[in-house]
């Protein structure tokens, strides 16, 4: 391996905390965060994609990306077509090999295992990871109605320290893959990535750099100053310079630009679908910018050079919908398709927020909804941020925010989706919901979960405690097969420590219960105890056997309450006496 990935390497495994792992395994972490990792909005958590380890099928890591979001359970496919009416599905493989150089031998190893694990037979044997995985596609397959833009995409990344050099042996075998993938006749695009060293430096430093473009605003106006903003500007922004804006280099949508949350894509609904219809017309397209209310960019730099604009770290707050029917559409689109654009640069996070919500208002936004996504999550970033260092986590507010923070433990850094989710698990005693119901939870937004009038220990506590238990894994204190059953071990953690029925969450009474069980789980050996106590309650529950249990159903969750709470009923009684 050469110096430079080397270092590149080593950065990433300090930042993740993966020093256990043997070097081979953590090529592989890397190799997954950035190849997988560009292709979703949050902060990917590489334990969720790699599964190479023993019948493997030559694969290293695998990701399923589902209407923009990884999926690892069946029953989350039912829920997309139930919710969205549709399925946007890309397959994503890695390979890593730290090898000098590219091995033919080796790319069709890894080609012949992409391969089989589409097939209904498959030839080669499988690890409980890639079954289960076999099993997601096997769902999205069986929903193939709802393939409305067409079949899934492919995509395999293999990724070395050598030099892809077009040789002439290696582009065959490159070919050969693809073709036998496109044979299959189950994708509407396949591709071969061979990433090399240059190709690692390049991705490792976009995944430290904020997302920066330039494009061409020759049709604007500059807005009078206002307090907060360095500058701003109106206008009409030519279609094929604006998909500049929203593509990477592969034309894929770019999932971390749009305001988290606040809106997702809400497929070919009414308006959309009216949208679509006045693009795909020649003799509407060019009336598009009298007929759409335009796209608000906010960007942290903003440098001009007469009509040229370089902008940096920015966000379209508003104009999701626009943006996704404009990617949709890009093929027919041309300078004549002009889109209405507000630009505005500024630092001040109040300004953006007032400004989030000013221009949300005006589409299909409920208010709690702005409310739990601007003035809550600040609170959170705020309270997260004044722990002292060695108790601090960070709250990902904006999509990978800290990507470019030195000196920041990346396994510290909390998203919104996994606060949610760890919330809903030990708080709302749903952790059956979090992966199969995820988008149900979401609809409780700003009134069983960030609503504006609760304390907020309870959230610090969820997201301290999925961290701790994440630290368990990857340090192997705690046995990898318990790692399906997390949410539900959050849940039993959180009854076992704090007894139902809990305070109510806008109450000084949830602040100092949460208080001592978040002293006891920065406390490293009083933590594993704790977890490992939880981990025998689900396990007992499972009839102490992981991999058969009934997993995120509501059934396994009420045995998994029951049993915790019988361990509780002793020391009740200890507490009685003593207190007489």
């Amino acid at each position: 391996m050469d110096k430079i990935t080397k270092s590149l390497l080593n950065e990433f495994v300090n930042e993740h905390n993966l020093g256990r792992l043997a070097e081979d395994k953590q090529f592989e972490h890397f190799a997954a965060f950035l190849t997988v990792g560009r292709s979703l909005g949050e902060t990917l958590d590489t334990n969720d994609v790699v599964v190479g380890a023993g019948s493997d099928t030559g694969i290293d890591a695998i990701a399923i990306v589902v209407n923009g979001a990884l999926v690892d359970d069946v029953a989350a496919i039912n829920e997309f077509v139930e919710r969205n009416g549709y399925l946007d599905v890309t397959f994503i493989f890695v390979q890593a090999e730290r090898s000098a150089s590219f091995d033919t031998a080796k790319i069709g190893q890894f080609s012949f295992g992409v391969n089989d694990f589409f097939k209904d037979e498959n030839a080669l044997p499988r690890n409980k990871d890639v079954e289960e995985l076999a099993q997601v596609m096997t769902a999205i397959y069986e929903h193939s109605s709802k393939f409305r833009r067409g079949n899934p995409t492919c995509r395999l990344y293999y990724v070395t320290t050598g030099v892809w050099a077009g040789d002439a042996a290696l582009e065959a075998r490159r070919k050969s893959a693809v073709d036998d993938l496109l044979n299959l006749r189950i994708f509407k695009n396949v591709e071969f990535v061979p990433i090399d060293a240059e190709g690692i430096q390049r991705l490792h430093r976009e995944s430290k750099n904020s997302v920066s473009r330039e494009f061409d605003f020759a049709l604007k106006a500059v807005v009078p100053t206002i307090d907060g903003v360095t500058e701003s500007y109106v206008g009409l922004l030519a279609a094929p310079e604006f998909l500049k804006l929203v593509q990477d280099e592969t034309g894929e949508i770019l999932k971390g630009i749009f305001y988290d949350n606040v809106r997702d894509w809400q497929d070919f609904n009414a308006v959309n679908s009216e949208m679509r219809e006045t693009l795909s017309s020649k003799s509407n397209r060019s009336r598009f910018a009298l007929m759409n209310n335009g796209v608000t960019v906010i960007a942290k730099t903003l440098r001009t050079t007469a009509n040229k604009f370089y902008i940096e770290d920015y966000q379209i707050v508003n104009g999701c919908q626009t943006s996704h029917v404009l990617h949709d559409q890009r093929d027919v689109l041309d300078d004549s398709v002009m889109i209405p654009l507000r630009l505005i640069a500024t630092r001040d996070e109040d300004v953006i927020a007032s400004i989030v919500k000013a221009t949300n208002r005006q589409t299909e936004v409920r208010e709690e909804q702005l409310l739990a996504l601007s003035d809550f999550q600040k609170k959170l970033e705020t309270y997260f941020s004044a722990f002292d260092e060695a108790q601090r986590l960070y709250y990902e507010r904006r999509s990978r925010q800290y990507n470019s923070s030195g000196g920041i433990e990346k396994t510290r850094i909390i998203t919104p989706g996994a606060l949610i989710r760890a919330f809903a698990a030990m708080f709302l005693e749903e952790p059956h919901r979090v992966t199969r119901s995820y988008r149900r939870i979401l609809d409780r937004v700003g009134a069983d979960l960030f609503a504006p009038h609760h304390k907020l220990e309870p959230y610090y506590l969820s997201a301290l405690a999925a961290y701790r238990l994440e630290y368990l894994f990857r340090n192997q204190f705690l046995d990898g097969t318990y790692r399906a059953a997390r949410y539900e071990i959050l849940l039993a953690l959180r009854i076992l420590e704090m007894p139902s029925p809990l305070p109510r969450m806008n109450s000084h009474e949830i602040e100092r219960q949460c208080r001592p069980v978040i002293e006891r789980l920065w406390d490293a050996a009083e933590s594993e105890k704790m977890f490992a106590r939880a981990a025998d309650t689900v396990l007992a529950a499972s009839a102490f056997d992981i991999d058969l249990a009934p997993l995120r159903t509501e059934t396994f969750t009420d045995a998994i309450r029951d049993l915790a709470n019988k361990k509780l009923k002793p020391k009740r009684k200890k507490r009685a006496t003593n207190t007489a």
